[in-house]
């Protein structure tokens, strides 16, 4: 049975409201208590395996009621339940703004570029990176635990760590929290990649993005993309004369926080490509004006956008000249009858995460 009491008292003429949680669960001793509010802490191993929990509730709790210039205190016996009280003032204190910090004497160590530290125990999770990773620019280290991920990322300061949760011994919670203690670390986005759908959890401990298992790589690839340094990519350049294939391509590609820019030919695609250049090119063939095979002739005449990459999107059915034609200038031919429509964005978005890189431009 849990019940829920509040009370209103007067202490020293200041207001405070109590929250009172009474349980008459299995209670606590007087050592189990002292550490009960400590992140991670439960007030025995056995707890977790017979209730869950992750121990950072109460820790939190009391993170948030000190806050708010309050407290929590617990009383308990063991066999006969237990009382939290969480004691919060009536009246709103105004906020104080802190004094600015004297800037530090020494520099921050600066990450190494595009180094990804992924910290996970399984080795099949591993090998899944490095293969969706390869060719991509990025530098991967291996940790197969959390204390040794913390070792790594002391010694190597990573661009970015990929982290898993349900690890023997210092599990990702705990990483992801001493991470975020440590000055020299607490700077170097985390990004959790576990099976577990703790998304909440995740960002409140300070975690920069959360997928969740089994990885999608060219979800992956975007949330690391968006932490490459130097990575100065343009945007992607949707080229058809149909208005609602366009619609329906820049609605998926911003949601993957891509820019787009459209043209309904190729002559059009042309006088924007004088203005800015794409990181990659998606390329109707059938158009009024400028057809796609017109348009990948003069993109290749010009010096400036020869090593753009080109991904033709067509309902045509392709015939051998037409496939002689695109030979050598385009990355990949999508036939838009065979996909429906959910499969065919799932398509071009793993085209977009793979060839809209800085190396081809």
């Amino acid at each position: 049975t849990i019940t829920l009491s509040v009370s209103r008292a007067t202490e020293d003429g200041d207001e405070w409201v109590n929250f009172a949680v009474a349980d008459t669960g299995i209670g606590m001793t007087e050592e189990q208590m002292g550490g009960l509010f400590q992140a991670f802490a439960q007030a025995e191993a056995s707890t977790t395996r017979r209730f869950g929990g992750t121990g950072l509730g109460l820790a939190i709790t009391r993170h948030f009621c000190e806050m708010m210039g309050g407290s929590v205190i617990v009383e308990s016996e063991p066999g006969k339940g237990s009382i939290f009280t969480m004691r919060l003032p009536a009246v709103a204190a105004e906020i104080k703004e802190a004094e600015p910090e004297a800037p530090a004497e020494t520099v921050a160590p600066t990450p190494v570029a595009n180094t990804v530290l992924v910290v996970d125990d399984d080795a099949n999770v591993h090998d899944l990176m490095q293969r969706s990773l390869a060719g991509q620019g990025f530098n991967l280290v291996r940790a197969m635990g959390g204390e040794e991920g913390l070792r790594l990322a002391k010694e190597l300061l990573p661009a970015v760590i990929t982290l898993d949760v349900m690890m023997p011994g210092m599990d990702g919670w705990a990483v992801l929290a001493a991470l975020k203690a440590d000055p020299d670390l607490a700077d170097i986005p985390v990004i959790m990649v576990t099976i577990i759908d703790q998304k909440n959890m995740g960002y409140a401990l300070g975690a920069a993005e959360y997928l969740t298992k089994p990885i999608d790589r060219a979800r992956l690839l975007t949330v690391l993309n968006r932490y490459k340094q130097d990575a100065i990519i343009g945007p992607v350049l949707v080229i058809d004369d149909d208005p609602a294939v366009r619609k329906m391509v820049r609605r998926m590609l911003e949601k993957e926080d891509w820019q787009v820019a459209e043209a309904e030919n190729g002559r059009i695609a042309l006088d924007i490509l004088d203005e800015t250049a794409p990181s990659l090119v998606l390329l109707d063939l059938i158009m009024p004006e400028m057809d796609g095979f017109e348009f990948i002739v003069e993109l290749r005449r010009n010096d400036r956008w020869k090593k753009v990459p080109v991904v033709v999107v067509t309902a045509k059915d392709l015939t051998a000249e037409d496939r002689q034609r695109l030979n050598g200038y385009v990355e990949k031919v999508v036939q838009k009858g065979a996909y429906s429509a959910e499969s065919l964005m799932n398509e071009l978005r793993g085209l977009v995460t793979t060839f809209a890189r800085p190396e081809h431009t």
